[in-house]
């Protein structure tokens, strides 16, 4: 869809809903033009805190990036934040209201987190008018409700098959806030490298590194984790064992099943499960969320069956090679829980044990076709919804339009989907990005998630839709972000040729 001709006209011209991603809960706005002083407005907080003083610095700036020839109308947004310290955790309110009048701005918040969002949104109903050289808010006075629909909104980030610098990530997560994303599932290591120093374990990360100069310090990992937490943003890291673990091996081979078969990681032996343990407490040292990603999935236990040693352990135990990935991923999960963590995994561990779970135990379904997340939450527990072939970002081949049309709640009760459907995401694995190309892969596809994650369940026309997304990917264009054409056929496909933002 070709949406300039409609933005030079108007902004408000191109669609019936407001140029905001993604669309709030709910809203009401009339047809008047409201002046905002960009030259002195502040943030003024009525319980300060020093997150929010931190975030009224960044909006500023975000909302207004040029210095205006006219200096009258609106200069202060009111923040009344009920818990300005709130923890960032799963479930935590990210609601909040905004009110935009000729008579002052105000936001409501029960959290920091809500605040955020209601400064973002804010940040993209304010324009910056070229010909009059004033800031303006169009079709005001406006008055919105706001609320996510899922609470957990990721994007994956693979740093294994490719290093993300520290520089890298902080950029990606910056541009999460953009669309109201939440969480960096952070797929930390993987069977091609180990980038992160263990302090426990330091050889895992000398030896399995690509090099010297793509690794994580543990000061690093917590730098990270708190640069997120500042913007809303919650750090869940992924460890994925048994399986995809042949980089452990090179630092610590005695856990492997031998030095021509890598994995999966050696279930005979309990040095496995002590650096297992120590390496999970490392990385609980470094961040703050109450949930772990063990992985689990794509365990091929040929190695097992073909190494001597564990084929004796296995017989011994009166295992099938089955059964002790089932031993082994019950003994990750125990680990986990004793640091007083939830376990995610991928919907393999449903697979495998199915009701045997401990609740606490959260599923993320992948597989095309699987009804794991309708299976899972009939059974009381709790799913996230991220489906390869329609929103994983590393298949260039799918559209922002499909991605929109996807419903994480397909087939399963309303009850369930409220209590029970936690959310989903879209999953950059890393084969083929890095800083090069990561932003342009992600966006603008990922906004069609975002709103899908946030937005209410009846927000899905295309056509209303198209116009708004073309506004945004140029948004983020505008903020220094790379995103990619709308119109791609192929993901991060550079522009066809000349021409306006809006019309790629």
């Amino acid at each position: 869809m070709r949406v300039l001709p409609c933005l030079l006209a108007a902004v408000a011209a191109c669609s019936a809903d407001p140029m905001i991603w993604p669309l709030p809960a709910s809203y009401t706005n009339g047809s008047s033009l409201i002046g905002i002083d960009g030259s002195s407005f502040t943030f003024k907080a009525t319980t300060a805190s020093a997150d929010l003083t931190a975030a009224f610095a960044r909006y500023t700036a975000r909302t207004f990036p040029h210095r205006p020839m006219v200096t009258s109308g609106i200069a202060t947004a009111t923040v009344a934040v009920q818990n300005p310290a709130a923890e960032l955790q799963l479930g935590v309110d990210e609601s909040y209201t905004l009110s935009v009048t000729q008579s002052g701005i105000s936001i409501t918040a029960a959290t920091q987190f809500g605040a955020y969002y209601a400064m973002e949104t804010l940040s993209q109903l304010v324009i910056f008018d070229f010909d009059t050289q004033a800031y303006v808010v169009r079709n005001g006075p406006w008055t919105i409700n706001d609320k996510p629909r899922f609470s957990h909104r990721e994007v994956l980030i693979d740093s294994s098959r490719h290093f993300e610098p520290v520089e890298t990530l902080k950029h990606i997560i910056e541009s999460f806030t953009y669309a109201k994303i939440n969480t960096m599932h952070w797929h930390l290591v993987d069977e091609q490298s180990f980038p992160y120093d263990s302090p426990t374990y330091p050889k895992l990360g000398q030896m399995g590194a690509y090099s010297n100069f793509e690794r994580f310090s543990q000061n690093d990992v917590q730098d990270v984790v708190e640069f997120a937490r500042q913007r809303g943003v919650r750090v869940v890291i992924e460890v994925d064992t048994p399986g995809h673990a042949a980089s452990w091996c090179k630092g610590h081979p005695e856990i492997c099943p031998s030095p021509s078969c890598l994995m999966p990681l050696n279930p005979a032996t309990n040095a496995t499960f002590d650096l297992i343990e120590g390496l999970f407490k490392d990385l609980k040292a470094a961040t703050i969320d109450n949930h772990f990603h063990i992985g689990g999935d794509e365990v091929n236990t040929g190695c097992w069956t073909s190494t001597p040693s564990i084929q004796q352990w296995m017989t011994q135990q009166n295992y099938t090679a089955d059964q002790a990935y089932a031993y082994f991923s019950g003994r990750v999960s125990d680990i986990v829980f004793g640091m007083n963590r939830s376990v995610t995994g991928w919907e393999e561990l449903w697979d495998h044990f199915g009701t045997k779970l401990d609740k606490r135990t959260i599923i993320q379904q992948w597989l095309p076709g699987s009804s794991i997340a309708q299976q899972a939450t009939a059974a009381g527990y709790q799913v996230i919804w991220s489906t390869d072939g329609v929103w994983y970002l590393d298949g260039l081949g799918v559209t922002w339009e499909t991605m929109y049309q996807q419903e994480p709640c397909t087939g399963i009760a309303d009850n369930l989907c409220d209590t029970l459907m936690l959310g989903g995401g879209g999953e950059m694995w890393g084969e083929t990005v890095d800083t090069s190309d990561i932003q342009n892969t992600i966006w603008p596809r990922m906004a069609a998630i975002a709103e899908r994650l946030w937005s209410p369940r009846t927000v899905t026309d295309l056509k209303k839709a198209a116009p708004r997304i073309a506004y945004f990917r140029c948004l983020l264009n505008r903020r220094g972000v790379g995103a990619a054409p709308v119109n791609n056929a192929q993901a991060r496909q550079a522009p066809p040729g000349p021409g306006s933002c809006f019309d790629q």
